[in-house]
Parts: C-alpha cells; structure tokens; sequence
C-alpha cells in the first residue's frame, strides 16, 4: 500500500456514504429505475450478484453458473482496492444486488459501506477464517478462507434461490475439487519451499507463502514500514539490499502493481545478487477468469523460482 492508502480509504468511505445519501434523497425518479432495474433482473430468474474485486467475482460465477449474473467492480491491474475511489454507478450496483462479495479486513471498506445499506445478503470473505481490520488483507491468497468464502457464497445463493439448492451443491462440489486439486499443487510444492527464507516488497502474497511453508525474511524495518503504510527509510532500504547481497534471502517476491523507486532499488538489487523473483498483482491480471487457475499458475511460479 502506498504512504496516502488510509486518506485515500477515507474519501473513499465518504464518497460511497455521500453517494448512497443522494441516491436516497432522490426520491422518485432514483425509486423507480431501482424498480425497473429489480423487474429486469427478476425477470430473467438470475440472482444478481456484485463483487467488489474480480477475484472473489470469478469465485461468485463458478458457484453460480446460468443461475446468477455477477458484475465485478474492479478488474483491472493499474489500481489496488485500497486506493479505489468507487463511483455512483459503482456504489448504485450494490443497491439492486441480492448477494454481495466483498473482501473485508479494511481492504474494501467502500464496498463494505455500500452493500451494510442495501438488502443484499453480504459475504465477507475475511470475516469467514475470523481475519479482522489490522490483519493482512490480501486473503484471496489463503486456502482456508477461499474454501470459507466459497461455502458462504453458496449458503447465500441457496437462501436466496432455494429451488436451484442441488444446482448450488454441484456448483460447491465442482468448485472444491479443483480447489483440491489446488491445494495438493501446493502441499507438492511446499516439498520443495519449506523453510525457504523469502522477502517481499509488500505482504500480498504472505498467506500463499505460509501454506507453502517458506519464511519471512524481510527485514524488520522495511516490513514494519509497509505494514504501517509509511515510506520506509533511506536506512531501511540499504539494510534490504545488503541483505539481498549478503544471500541470505533465497527469493524476492514483488507486487508489480506497487511499483515504484524504492521497488525498483529492491528489485535492481536482487537481480545483482541473483535471487529470483516472483512478480506478481493483486487483482487477478486480465487472462485468468477463474481464480483457482490464477493461484494455481502463481504456485508454478514459487517452484521454478527456487534453485
């Protein structure tokens, strides 16, 4: 996260709250698209579904299949969630949704704010593995809570839609097999990166890295800087790269979507003392549609880094 996430969170809140005032002091002419918006949807026998990120979005349509029309706020890589700034037609979405997605852990809280003030049943997908505000956010990363959060949008997708109930099941059953599947890749893996002493320019990865068994090696001051959204030290960043230098670190894994000078002098001094990096987003890149997939090719990427 950037040095300016939490004033950019605030605007954010304050926009989703502004927007949801407006679009309550309309009145008629706001009542009746919502109407229309409603008879469209229930028309077409879907249960409408909104995702704040596209990842748990990509989840929310597996679960669902015909049976559910899901439309995901954010789906691009040149932005994180902590900084979005949503829009009145992003916040309008929420109120028309009968099941809501969002990640929780104040990594979305616009999106918390805007579906808390709707009808929609709310998935919180930190909320599901017990992950609160403070926690690393970043949990998409986690097998327990994909596993959590698939059962929970399931549950809300059979109460919403009882007469499609067996068709959630299957949906469910499908889905956890190849999370299964997933899940035995990195046990596999794990073989080969237990103990691994890593680092990473942001914990984005931090959950993945733990079900892979490897350790956290960033150094104390960098990582206590990023956690606390600061800019990290001038004495900070050459303790990272002489620990880089040293060969202690044995992988450097970097958010490509936080890049910036001081990533840059990290990376440039992996690449001269050659630890291998694992680049990678937060949001799932363009040519995933299915998150499983997503983790599962970020999983081969941690095994052909390790030497």
């Amino acid at each position: 996260m950037s040095i300016m996430s939490n004033a950019k969170r605030a605007l954010a809140i304050a926009a989703a709250s502004a927007t949801l005032f407006s679009m309550a002091a309309c009145g008629s002419s706001n009542a009746a698209g919502s109407k229309s918006d409603s008879s469209s949807a229930a028309s077409s026998g879907k249960i409408e579904v909104v995702a704040s990120i596209n990842q748990w979005g990509s989840v929310a349509k597996d679960l669902g299949g015909s049976n559910v029309e899901v439309t995901n706020i954010m789906t691009k890589t040149n932005v994180e969630a902590h900084d979005y700034e949503p829009t009145s037609q992003d916040v309008a979405k929420f109120g028309t949704a009968k099941v809501a997605v969002v990640n929780g852990a104040d990594y979305d809280p616009w999106a918390t704010k805007a579906a808390q003030s709707t009808k929609a049943a709310l998935v919180t997908a930190a909320e599901t593995a017990g992950i609160k505000e403070g926690d690393n956010p970043h949990v998409w990363f986690s097998a327990k809570v994909r596993s959590n959060t698939a059962d929970a949008i399931t549950a809300a997708y059979q109460k919403a839609d009882p007469s499609h109930k067996d068709d959630y099941a299957k949906f469910n059953k499908d889905w956890h097999a190849k999370e299964d599947q997933l899940e035995f890749k990195i046990k596999d893996t794990s073989s080969k990166t237990e103990n691994l002493p890593y680092a990473a320019t942001e914990s984005v990865a931090w959950y993945l890295a733990g079900d892979l068994k490897m350790t956290d090696a960033t150094p104390k001051g960098y990582a206590q800087a990023s956690a606390n959204e600061s800019e990290p030290t001038p004495a900070d960043i050459k303790d990272f790269q002489d620990t880089l230098k040293a060969g202690s670190i044995k992988m450097l894994v970097f958010n490509s979507q936080e890049a910036n000078s001081t990533t840059d002098q990290i990376t440039g001094a992996a690449k001269d003392a050659n630890v291998p990096i694992v680049e990678l987003t937060e949001q799932m890149p363009k040519q995933y549609t299915n998150l499983l997939d997503w983790m599962s090719a970020l999983v081969d990427q941690f095994a052909a880094a390790v030497k």
